[in-house]
């Protein structure tokens, strides 16, 4: 019995310092002295991937440019796929992209293994600039098309016409369908042929991006004109009933008729009622303006109507006319041929192809020449006030007035430069 008391204490004693002493570590693991934490820090690897969502630091990476003449079995027998392997892929393929259609300095990347005898496991071939096909050999054979990531940034620009919109806008390396959107919204109320030195303009846009590559304008916000003194202001709107483009009270800038009937070209002749004929050599009347442009450029309906006429005589060469409605009639002459499905009867809409700029009939160069009917007479369509369409309603002004304030106070805040254009881009 004096044993067991002789150990009893020391026992206890021991027992009493192991516990105090695992409370304490944990203790000091829960919360770690000031100095101590980073020996704690976890550890986190950050993977990279490209564009094509692939964590390309994992592979040997190939950048290549399909050649001339070069077809996708030419491309992968190069990497030790067998005809049968490239046989099956060409048949699977062609659901969802044809392999016939893979063109000539369209780039491509080929993904290789870090083995000491590297395999292929992904081919990437970029169909556009935002779309790609995408075949994994990883696993069992899989092939997809996806889009790329789009990054749109914003970014404002100004510029004062010296020579045309195209040549201001491409001074800084603009995108080119940045006047192209433009003259999209504009087309009603601006003459784009009759533009002139000081014309000015600002605009507020977005510009889509793969990377740092440009892939096209996303779309405009605000844009200011001022063309021949007038100023034009336009503002987009879109809701679940309306979208389109409004001026600083709600008035619709679409108007009942275009401009013009092609987007591009110059005016070589105007309404006359005394004019050289070009081919004939004689004085004679010219109710029309004549537009240049390539052939096959796209002829365009100015406006709602049935066509009337689509027919080939040896004056207008190929034409189309159009009756809009009891007032108004339009003519397009000289085409190369007509848009499918022109013919009499058919309904367009404003903006429709109806057919392609040539030379047909009596004409010594490729133009349309343009026509215009106001109760049965022929009328210079470039001094002619048309109608709007309708204005934005009512119900939708408390929320568009907000839009137009902000954006208003962006196009005040771009600033003109005299010589070139002003660009100022943001990521969003």
């Amino acid at each position: 019995m004096n044993g067991l008391k002789k150990y009893k204490y020391p026992v206890l004693l021991g027992f009493i310092a192991v516990v105090v002493f695992a409370a304490w570590s944990f203790m000091k693991n829960a919360h770690p002295v000031e100095g101590e934490a980073e020996q704690f820090e976890e550890v986190v690897e950050v993977i990279l991937y490209d564009e094509y969502g692939i964590a390309f630091e994992n592979y040997l990476v190939e950048h290549q440019q399909v050649r001339n003449r070069q077809t996708l079995g030419h491309i992968l027998s190069q990497y030790d796929l067998s005809a049968v392997m490239i046989d099956r892929l060409v048949r699977e393929m062609r659901d969802i992209f044809d392999p016939r259609r893979i063109r000539a300095g369209n780039t491509y990347r080929v993904y290789l293994s870090m083995d000491s005898i590297p395999q292929i496991r992904y081919f990437a071939y970029d169909i556009s600039n935002t779309d790609y096909l995408m075949v994994d050999f990883s696993d069992s054979l899989a092939i997809s098309r996806n889009e790329k990531e789009i990054t749109p940034v914003s970014g404002t620009a100004s510029g004062i016409i010296h020579s045309s919109l195209w040549a201001t806008l491409t001074q800084n390396n603009l995108n080119p369908e940045l006047a192209i959107k433009m003259s999209e919204i504009l087309a009603w109320e601006v003459d784009f042929y009759r533009i002139q030195r000081g014309d000015k303009f600002k605009v507020v846009y977005e510009e889509n991006f793969v990377g740092e590559e440009s892939v096209g304008i996303g779309r405009i916000d605000a844009i200011y004109f001022s063309h021949h003194g007038r100023d034009i202001y336009g503002f987009k709107y879109e809701s679940d009933t309306v979208s389109g483009y409004f001026g600083p009270e709600g008035e619709n800038l679409r108007k009942v008729f275009l401009a013009a009937p092609i987007k591009f070209g110059r005016v070589t002749s105007g309404f006359s009622h005394s004019r050289l004929h070009p081919v004939l050599g004689t004085r004679r009347p010219h109710y029309g303006t004549d537009y240049a442009a390539p052939t096959g450029t796209p002829i365009y309906a100015v406006g709602d109507g049935v066509v009337t006429r689509a027919h080939y005589t040896s004056g207008n060469g190929n034409y189309v006319r159009i009756r809009h409605n009891s007032v108004y009639e339009t003519q397009y002459l000289h085409m190369s041929r007509f848009a499918r499905g022109i013919r009499p009867g058919v309904r367009v809409q404003q903006g429709d192809v109806i057919g392609y700029v040539g030379m047909t009939g009596l004409a010594t160069g490729p133009h349309v020449c343009f026509r215009f009917w106001k109760n049965g007479q022929q009328v210079d369509h470039r001094r002619e006030e048309f109608p709007s369409a309708d204005p934005l309603h009512e119900d939708y002004f408390d929320e568009f007035f907000v839009i137009r304030d902000r954006l208003m106070e962006q196009l005040q805040d771009i600033q003109f430069q005299e010589q070139e254009t002003e660009v100022q881009l943001s990521a969003l």
